[in-house]
C-alpha cells in the first residue's frame, strides 16, 4: 500500500512538472481558446491524418501517455494493440464521445510525444495548429462552403462545375482485343485507390531510367514514410507547410510515368467540383501541357477562353480575385516550351506571350498575384527547373503491397482468379517490383486474363506464365496480334504496321517523345485507320488537333526493340545498342533489357503464330553484345562487380539463357562489396549464381541488401563455400533467411556476418542451424549481441564439430551467461576464438579459463580492448600454461606490472606459445623484467608491445635480448 502511494505521489509530481512545460501551456491555451463546435470541426479536419500517425506508432507508448494525463481509462484498449488500424480508430472516435475535455488531453498527448516520437505528420499538425491558432476554424470552414459570391458568378460557377463533372467523374480504363473493343469505363469514387503522396524537395538528375530508379527504391522509400517524410493526402495539398512556414501557393507533384499523376489530378478536379475539399477556391481551372502545345502567342485570358469558352461574360470579375483561384497544369515534361521558373516577366491577363512564361509568371506571382497553382512533372524535367519557387514538393510513391491487391480484386472481380494472379506476381520479383505503378499493374493484370481466358487454369498453365519484363510485353501484344487476325486480315499489313510504328517508338525513345502527332505519324509511315493501332496507341484532343501516345511508355520501349527483330538491319542494330549505352540519363535502360529479352528463341516463338518469324540474326547480334560486355576474368577465375555489371547481369536476366550465363561466366569468386544493391538486384544476381554452379566464394559486404534482399538471394545459396555479408545492416528479421540459406546448403563453410545487428529472439534459430552445418569458420563481430546471446551461441557450438574460428568481437557478451558459452567452448573444435572489445573484466576470467583448460584445439585467443586487470587474472593465465595456444592477444586490458608474473608463467610454461600481443598496457615495473628474462628460454617469436612508455633501462634490455633471441621479433 505504501508503495502504490509513492507510485501515485511520484506520478502527481511528474505530472505536475510536465504540465507546467511552457510548451505544453501555452498550446492548452490555444485549444481551450476554440468554442466546443471549432473543436470539434478541428478534431474531424484531422480526423485522417490522427489515424495514419497513431497506427505508425507503438500503441502501448500512446496508452502509457494518455493514462498518465488520466484522459482515459486504457484497459479497453490493451487487446488491439495488434491491430493499429482498429486501435487508431477506435480511440479517436472514443475521445470524440467523451467530448470537449478527452479530446483536449489527447491533443496534449501527441504534443508530449512529439519529442520523442517526431513522425512528420505529427508535427506538421502541431505546427499548423500553433502557427494559424483562432484563424484555424475559419479556415476549415471556408474550406468546406466557400466564398459567397454574386448570383452571375454562382451562376457561371454552377455551369463550370458541371462541365468539370463531366469531363472527372469516370476513369476510362483502356481494354485491348479479347473482351470488347471499347474502353471500359467506371464511376471514379468505384475504381480509384489512393496513392501514397510524400512531402520532399531532393529533385536530382537521376543517373538511370525514372522506372528503374524508383522501384528498386521504393520499398524503401515506402518505409521511410514511417518515419521521415509526410504522408499527404490531396486534401492537404495546400494547408500550412512547416518547411516552407506557410500556406503553400505554389505546389509541384512529381511521379514517374504511369504511376498516377493525371488519374490524381482527375480526382482531385471530380473532389473540387463535389465539394469535398478546397472550396476556398471558387474556380479551379485544369489545363494539359499537350493541349497547351498547340497555341501560339495567348494570354492568360485567351488561354483560358480557349479551354472554357463559357466563361467569357465573367472573366474579368474572376481573375479579379485571385486568392479564390487554383491553376492546375498536368505534364510539364511534355510542354514544348522551356518552363524553368527562373524568371516572370508578365504581370496583366490580357498581357500575350506563350504559354510557358504566362505559366512561369503564374507560378512566381508577378501575374495574379496570391493565386495557387498546382503542376505535375516527371522527375526528369524536375532536374533543369528552379524547384525553390514552390512552397510544397510532392512524390506520387505509388501502390503499397495492399494497394497492388486491392487493384487486383477490383480488376478481375474474381476472388480465385485474383488470387492466382497476385500469388503469381509476388513469385516473380521483377514484375512485383514494377507493379509500385498502377498502369503495370494493368498491363499484367490485362495480360493474366488473357492467359486465364485461353486456356483452363492449370499448374502448367501458371508455371508457363510470363516471368520476366520481356515475357510480360511480348504476351501482351501477342494476344493482341491473335485478337487482331480474327476480326480482320493480318499477316504483310500487321508487320508493316510493326515496324512503323517501331521506328516511330525508337525515336520517341532516343529523343525523350511520348506524344506524337500527325506529322511524326506520317513521317514513319504509321497508318491510323485499323483496328490494331488503336489497340496500342490512345488518342487525344479532337481534329485537326490529335495526339497520340502509347498505353504506356514501356510499351513503346518495346516496340522499340521489337523492331530490329522484324526487320533487322545489323549496321542499324549496332548503331542502336551504341547509342542507347551513350545516354547517360538512362532512357534506353529498359528498351536495352528488351533486345536482351528478346534474343531468348522462346520468347521470341510467343509471336511467331501471328507477327512472324523473328530474326535469329538479331539475336546473334544481340548475345555477342552482351558476350562483349563481359570482362575478362581474372587467371583465378574472380570477379570484381560494378554497377555497369550489374547492369549486365540484368541482360543475361532477361535473356533468360542459361547456357549463355553458364558459357560467359565460369566464376569460383564474386565480389559485389560496397555496390549497393536492391531487393531487385539481388534476386537477378541469384538467378545468375544459379545458373553459374561453379561459384565458390561470394562477396556482399557492405551492400546495404537488408532482410527483403537476403531472403532473395538464399536460393542462390545451392554451392557457395564462402559468404560475406558483413555491414549490410541485417536485423534479427534476417536471421529466418539465413537458417533456411544454412539448413539447405551443406557446402558452405565461412560465413560472415559482421557489423549487422542480429540479436533478437530469431538468432537462437540462426544457431540451431548452425549445428547441423558444416560451417568452419563464423563472423559475427558488431552485432550488438548481449549476455543472454550467450545461451543461443552455446546451443550452435556444442553440436558442431566443424566450427574451427568464431569471431564474437565488438559485442557485450558480458554477463551471468558468459560461462555457459565458455562450457561449450570445452567440447568444440574451434581453433581461433576472437573476443576482443567485449566489456570482459576480471570475473570473466574463471569462465575463460574454464572453457581454455579442457579445450587442446584452440590455438588463437584474441582478448584485446577488454577489461581482464585483477586477481582472477592468473586462473585465465593458469589455464594456458598447459594449453595448445600459439597466438594471444591482451592488448589494451589496463594490464599492469602485477600481471607480468602470470604472464611470466604462461611464457615459461606454454610450449606451443609463437605471437603475443601486449600493447597497450602499463607494464612497465620490476615483474616486466622478469617477463622479458622468461623470453630468453620461451619459443615466441613475435611480440608487440606497442604503446605504453620504456624506461631507458628497459630498452637497452630489449636490445640485449633481441640480440640473444635473433628469431625474436619485437614490436615496440
Amino acid at each position: 500500500m505504501a508503495e502504490r502511494l509513492r507510485e501515485a505521489f511520484k506520478g502527481m509530481l511528474e505530472r505536475k512538472k510536465r504540465s507546467n512545460n511552457p510548451d505544453i501551456r501555452r498550446f492548452r491555451r490555444r485549444l481551450s481558446a476554440y468554442d466546443d463546435p471549432s473543436l470539434r470541426r478541428i478534431y474531424e479536419y484531422y480526423r485522417d491524418d490522427l489515424i495514419y500517425i497513431l497506427e505508425n506508432m507503438d500503441p502501448h507508448t500512446v496508452l502509457v501517455e494518455l493514462k498518465f494525463w488520466n484522459v482515459l481509462n486504457t484497459k479497453k484498449y490493451t487487446s488491439m494493440e495488434k491491430d493499429p488500424s482498429s486501435f487508431s480508430r477506435t480511440l479517436l472516435q472514443d475521445i470524440q464521445d467523451r467530448g470537449r475535455k478527452a479530446v483536449i488531453g489527447l491533443w496534449e498527448c501527441l504534443h508530449a510525444l512529439q519529442k520523442d516520437h517526431p513522425h512528420p505528420n505529427l508535427l506538421a499538425i502541431l505546427d499548423e495548429i500553433t502557427q494559424t491558432g483562432k484563424d484555424l476554424p475559419n479556415q476549415i470552414l471556408l474550406d468546406e462552403l466557400g466564398h459567397s459570391l454574386t448570383p452571375e458568378l454562382r451562376e457561371i460557377q454552377e455551369k463550370h462545375k458541371h462541365h468539370l463533372m463531366e469531363k472527372t467523374e469516370t476513369l476510362v480504363e483502356h481494354k485491348p482485343p479479347g473482351t470488347t473493343l471499347e474502353p471500359q469505363t467506371f464511376l471514379i469514387n468505384e475504381r480509384y485507390v489512393n496513392l501514397i503522396v510524400v512531402s520532399t524537395d531532393q529533385f536530382r538528375e537521376r543517373p538511370q531510367n525514372e522506372l528503374i530508379q524508383t522501384g528498386v527504391k521504393h520499398e524503401e522509400c515506402l518505409k521511410e514514410t514511417q518515419t521521415g517524410l509526410e504522408h499527404i493526402s490531396p486534401n492537404k495539398l495546400f494547408r500550412w507547410n512547416p518547411q516552407s512556414h506557410c500556406v503553400p501557393r505554389a505546389v509541384m507533384v512529381s511521379g514517374v510515368p504511369g504511376i498516377g499523376k493525371t488519374t490524381l489530378m482527375q480526382k482531385f478536379v471530380y473532389d473540387w467540383v463535389t465539394g469535398k475539399l478546397y472550396q476556398r477556391f471558387s474556380f479551379l481551372l485544369f489545363f494539359r501541357f499537350r493541349d497547351l502545345n498547340r497555341l501560339g502567342e495567348v494570354s492568360l485570358e485567351e488561354m483560358i477562353l480557349h479551354q472554357y469558352p463559357y466563361l467569357e461574360s465573367q472573366i474579368g470579375d474572376i481573375l479579379q480575385d485571385p486568392e479564390r483561384l487554383l491553376f492546375i497544369f498536368d505534364g510539364l515534361d511534355e510542354s514544348i516550351h522551356q518552363v524553368n521558373f527562373r524568371s516572370s516577366k508578365l504581370s496583366n491577363p490580357k498581357q500575350r506571350s506563350h504559354f510557358g512564361e504566362i505559366v512561369d509568371s503564374l507560378v512566381r506571382q508577378s501575374l495574379l498575384e496570391g493565386c495557387s497553382v498546382l503542376i505535375t512533372s516527371r522527375p526528369t524535367r524536375l532536374a533543369s527547373v528552379d524547384t525553390g519557387v514552390f512552397q510544397r514538393i510532392a512524390e506520387i510513391m505509388g501502390f503499397l503491397h495492399e494497394d497492388r491487391r486491392i487493384f487486383f480484386n477490383n480488376f478481375f472481380g474474381n476472388e480465385e482468379l485474383s488470387e492466382k494472379a497476385f500469388h503469381h506476381l509476388q513469385e516473380n520479383d521483377t514484375l512485383y517490383t514494377f507493379c509500385y505503378i498502377p498502369s503495370y499493374c494493368w498491363i499484367i493484370c490485362t495480360v493474366l486474363s488473357m492467359c486465364f481466358r485461353a486456356q483452363p487454369i492449370t499448374d502448367q498453365l501458371m508455371t508457363s506464365l510470363p516471368k520476366t519484363v520481356t515475357q510480360l510485353f511480348v504476351t501482351f501484344v501477342s494476344n493482341i496480334l491473335a485478337n487482331h487476325s480474327q476480326n480482320k486480315d493480318g499477316g504483310h499489313t500487321d508487320r508493316d504496321l510493326l515496324t512503323s510504328i517501331g521506328r516511330m517508338a525508337e525515336h520517341g525513345v532516343m529523343n525523350h517523345m511520348i506524344v506524337f502527332d500527325k506529322r511524326d505519324l506520317e513521317s514513319f509511315s504509321v497508318r491510323n485507320d485499323n483496328h490494331l493501332f488503336s489497340s496500342f496507341m490512345m488518342e487525344s484532343g479532337q481534329p485537326p488537333d490529335v495526339d497520340y501516345t502509347f498505353l504506356h511508355l514501356t510499351l513503346q520501349e518495346f516496340f522499340a526493340a521489337l523492331v530490329h527483330f522484324i526487320n533487322y538491319n545489323a549496321d542499324r542494330l549496332q548503331k542502336t545498342l551504341d547509342d542507347g549505352e551513350s545516354y547517360e540519363d538512362g532512357r534506353a535502360k529498359i528498351f536495352l533489357r528488351f533486345l536482351c529479352g528478346l534474343s531468348d528463341s522462346s520468347t521470341r516463338s510467343l509471336l511467331k503464330s501471328h507477327g512472324g518469324e523473328l530474326s535469329t540474326q538479331a539475336a546473334r547480334h544481340v548475345i555477342t553484345w552482351i558476350q562483349k560486355k563481359l570482362p575478362e576474368q581474372t587467371p583465378d577465375k574472380s570477379i570484381r562487380g560494378s554497377t555497369e555489371f550489374l547492369n549486365v547481369f540484368y541482360y543475361l536476366y532477361e535473356s533468360r539463357n542459361k547456357a549463355l550465363v553458364s558459357q560467359c561466366i565460369g566464376l569460383k569468386k564474386v565480389d559485389f562489396s560496397e555496390v549497393p544493391l536492391s531487393p531487385l538486384d539481388c534476386s537477378v544476381l541469384s538467378f545468375i549464381l544459379q545458373s553459374c554452379r561453379d561459384t565458390e566464394e561470394v562477396n556482399l559486404s557492405s551492400c546495404n541488401i537488408q532482410s527483403e534482399g537476403l531472403r532473395k538471394f538464399i536460393p542462390a545459396l545451392h554451392n557457395i563455400k564462402s559468404l560475406g555479408l558483413s555491414s549490410n545492416y541485417l536485423t534479427d528479421s534476417s536471421c529466418p533467411h539465413l537458417t533456411s540459406g544454412i539448413r539447405n546448403n551443406q557446402t558452405l563453410r565461412t560465413l560472415d556476418l559482421s557489423d549487422n545487428n542480429l540479436k533478437g529472439p530469431h538468432f537462437r534459430d540462426l544457431m540451431k542451424a548452425l549445428t547441423t552445418s558444416r560451417i568452419e569458420e563464423l563472423r559475427l563481430s558488431s552485432n550488438h549481441l548481449t549476455d543472454s546471446s550467450c545461451l543461443h551461441l552455446t546451443s550452435g557450438i556444442r553440436n558442431n564439430q566443424t566450427l574451427r574460428t568464431l569471431d564474437l568481437s565488438y559485442n557485450n557478451l558480458k554477463g551471468p551467461h558468459f560461462w555457459v558459452l565458455m562450457t561449450a567452448l570445452k567440447t568444440s573444435q574451434i581453433e581461433e576464438l576472437q573476443l576482443s572489445r567485449n566489456h570482459l573484466t576480471d570475473s570473466s576470467c574463471p569462465h575463460l579459463a574454464s572453457g581454455i583448460r579442457h579445450n587442446q584445439k584452440l590455438r588463437t585467443l584474441d582478448l584485446s580492448v577488454n577489461n581482464l586487470e585483477g586477481p582472477d587474472f592468473r586462473d585465465l593465465m593458469e589455464a594456458l600454461t598447459t594449453s595448445r595456444i600459439e597466438e594471444l592477444q591482451l592488448s589494451s586490458n589496463n594490464l599492469t606490472d602485477r600481471s607480468c608474473r602470470h604472464l611470466t608463467s604462461v611464457i615459461r610454461n606454454n610450449q606451443t606459445l609463437r605471437t603475443l600481443d601486449l600493447s597497450d598496457n602499463n607494464l612497465e615495473g620490476p615483474h616486466f623484467r622478469d617477463l622479458m628474462e622468461a623470453l630468453r628460454t620461451s619459443r615466441i617469436e613475435e611480440l608487440q608491445i606497442r604503446g605504453f612508455p620504456l624506461s631507458k633501462k628497459t630498452r637497452r634490455e630489449l636490445k640485449n635480448l633481441e640480440k640473444f633471441q635473433p628469431e625474436i621479433k619485437i614490436y615496440r
